[in-house]
């Protein structure tokens, strides 16, 4: 049977002898990744007591994933492999700051998976105070501890930690660029932000792609530049994070900023080959729950929009006339006029001939037609005019007939 399926099936007992007996590292290190997904198994214990006996194990990859599933596990699991490796003794009491106390001297211990554990077991604790020792890690000789330092300050958010992590953006391992990145967006002020600009052409595509989604929470226009040009990356993952990452970025920034940085946007999204751009746009769109997010979404839709994505495009349009949200439907009808085109007048036709569609959505179809419908629409409008009883609906239709050429 299969990791996978042990994993799926709960049996940790079985993945446990996995970890113990494989005579395949890779599978021993996968095991122990996957025993980091149990925290509240009923054999928690024999899961924790797995890992501490891996992470004292000769095999540095495996000690290293032991480290860090005892960290997903949560609670005292890596005070147990601190208090085993380093013979501490916490008490009964629990307090947090005889944790910290322990986890502080077992930073500087000779044993590298101790300082990782301890490291981890910093960023469990959440105590700003901690942010000094931790930083002086960044220099160890290990990258795993310089890695799992550099996440425990991010998981703490002091801003204390900006100036240390940016050092760390240099380093020669990609692993440990990638966590001070990530700690970097993490903290969020406007200093780590301007420390992670640079960093979307590093050479390593996970660098970049952290940094580029971190540029979303900037709350001015700084970064537009570097999130247009992160656009045309190579990687497929970079392009669309950077997507993402400017929808976000209008949502932040004041209202006339986010004009002059949509245009910017529509010109190099509908300039470049690659679609798959597109594609995150109807995502936010779809299942995005901030309304300023799909607000500037269902916008952009209207303007980037090519024959690939289309149908999908439309649909999504169409969804949003039905929303709450009074501008993301007046958004919504405004892209749709900009896409144009048969299938768009026959989705719209649908709506407003549906009498069990809320009036006001059949009203915004209904302005919508008076730009992008034919002679099937005026028709259609025509006869509406004389059967409803909503004012509101009879006075859309009137306006949007008599760009349809009137009544005859």
């Amino acid at each position: 049977m299969s990791l996978y399926q042990l994993e799926r099936d709960g049996e940790v007992q079985e993945i446990i002898r996995t970890l113990r007996e494989s005579d395949n590292p890779k599978v021993r290190a996968r095991a122990a990744e996957l025993l980091g997904n149990f925290p509240n198994h009923d054999d928690r214990r024999d899961v924790v007591n797995a890992l501490v006996e891996a992470a004292q194990g000769e095999d540095s990859r495996i000690a290293a994933t032991a480290v860090d599933s005892l960290d997903e596990l949560g609670g005292d699991a890596i005070e147990q492999l601190i208090a085993d490796m380093a013979g501490v003794d916490f008490g009964d009491d629990g307090a947090e700051w005889v944790r910290a106390k322990a986890f502080t001297q077992a930073l500087d211990a000779d044993v590298p998976e101790l300082r990782m554990a301890a490291a981890n077991g910093l960023g469990q604790l959440e105590q700003a105070d901690t942010v000094g020792p931790l930083s002086n890690r960044f220099d160890d000789d290990d990258p795993r501890v310089r890695v799992r330092a550099a996440r425990a300050c991010g998981k703490i958010g002091d801003p204390r930690a900006v100036d240390p992590l940016e050092s760390l953006l240099r380093d020669p391992k990609a692993a440990v660029r990638r966590e001070a990145a990530d700690a970097l967006g993490s903290i969020g002020n406007r200093q780590a932000l301007q420390a992670l600009l640079p960093l979307y052409e590093d050479d390593n595509e996970r660098v970049r792609q952290i940094a580029v989604g971190a540029f979303g929470n900037f709350g001015n226009d700084r970064p537009v530049d570097y999130l247009v040009e992160s656009l045309t990356d190579e990687s497929s993952g970079v392009r669309q994070t950077a997507v993402y990452s400017l929808i976000e970025l209008l949502s932040n920034v004041p209202t006339e900023q986010s004009h002059e940085i949509r245009d910017t946007v529509v010109e190099r999204l509908s300039s470049t080959d690659d679609r798959s751009v597109v594609v995150p746009l109807v995502e936010i769109l779809e299942e995005s729950t901030q309304n300023a997010q799909r607000r500037n979404t269902a916008w952009l839709l209207g303007r980037v929009t090519g024959e690939q994505e289309r149908v999908r495009v439309i649909e999504s349009l169409i969804d949003a006339l039905h929303e709450d949200d009074q501008m993301l439907r007046q958004f919504a009808a405004t892209s749709l006029a900009e896409i144009d085109g048969d299938d768009v007048e026959r989705r719209l036709l649908s709506i407003v001939e549906d009498e069990q569609v809320d009036p006001d959505v059949r009203a915004q179809a209904i302005f919508t037609l008076g730009k992008v419908g034919s002679e099937r629409s005026r028709k259609t409008l025509d006869r509406i005019i004389d059967q409803t009883e909503n004012e509101t609906i009879r006075k859309r239709a009137f306006s949007a007939i008599s760009k349809l050429g009137g009544r005859r």
